[in-house]
């Protein structure tokens, strides 16, 4: 018998049902990187984040560069905005330093519209979930800065994935995160005092931002998860937390990586609702 196309498709890149589906689920914008494949530029976006929102219990929407127009009524539509990672870097022109290593991947079309869209999304009260790369984004937009090469700083770790491996080891948990007691990261958590992470980084935070609170380090210091307080960066939202490890990874099997999702996703089906009459786009 002939074998149905998509069943041949990696598990991991299927379509998924997102939980309770219905037409009133809140939609999650996932800006796109861009890639050159072939002679061609597209904008491409991970699957797993894909269905990260999915599990969130939203409807993704992968959206590529917009100007400035375009990026308001984008927003109009929205009811949060997941940053996900990337092999690539955020330019160090945006927080005032010299490249490092120029054999690194850098994408300056992603930097161009996605710092600014992090201030504006924050200033709606859209929740954020920010991940990897997205950490960084939202660091450097808010006014941070950046180490580009952590695995050269002296008393620091080696954070990026071990070279030759499988994914499977890449994306497995690789050290502790010790979380700030009494932070919403903790708190969301049930009170846990450190989770365990996996890393696949080379750059990290430098200096944090003002406004915005550690919710989690690695053992030797390095930031690897922030938050913006409610009263931080001109926010309004509930809910906007930057992690530096990857918890979109096959997160079915992950109790912390759901946990999170979980948060998340309540956190824009709340905005959906409650979201202001100025703000009310064609859905």
């Amino acid at each position: 018998m002939r074998q149905n196309g998509f069943n041949r498709v990696p598990q991991e890149i299927r379509p998924m049902q997102a939980p309770n589906a219905s037409p009133s689920l809140p939609l999650v914008l996932v800006p796109s990187c861009q890639r050159l494949l072939g002679e061609h530029p597209f904008h491409v976006a991970g699957a797993k984040y894909v269905q990260a929102v999915r599990l969130a219990g939203a409807l993704p929407l992968v959206v590529p560069p917009v100007d400035e127009q375009e990026l308001d009524a984008l927003l109009d539509l929205a009811d949060g905005v997941l940053l996900t990672g990337s092999k690539s870097n955020v330019h160090p022109d945006h927080y005032g330093a010299a490249l490092h290593d120029p054999s690194l991947p850098l994408d300056p079309a992603r930097d161009a519209w996605t710092l600014p869209l992090i201030p504006r999304l924050l200033a709606r009260g859209l929740p954020l979930l920010a991940i990897c790369r997205g950490l960084q984004e939202v660091n450097v937009a808010l006014g941070g800065t950046l180490h580009q090469a952590v695995q050269d700083l002296p008393g620091h770790a080696d954070h990026r994935e071990p070279e030759g491996e499988p994914v499977e080891v890449k994306y497995g948990d690789s050290h502790p995160a010790r979380l700030q007691p009494g932070g919403c990261l903790a708190a969301l958590l049930g009170g846990r005092e450190q989770i365990a992470v996996n890393s696949l980084h080379g750059q990290g935070v430098d200096r944090l931002a003002a406004g915005l609170r550690v919710e989690a380090r690695a053992p030797d210091g390095l930031v690897e998860a922030f938050s913006i307080p409610p009263d931080g960066a001109a926010r309004r939202s509930t809910f906007a937390l930057c992690v530096q490890w990857h918890p979109e990874w096959r997160a079915e099997g992950n109790p912390v990586s759901m946990q999170l999702l979980q948060a998340f996703g309540e956190a824009c089906s709340s905005y959906r609702q409650n979201r202001p009459a100025a703000q009310q786009g064609p859905r």
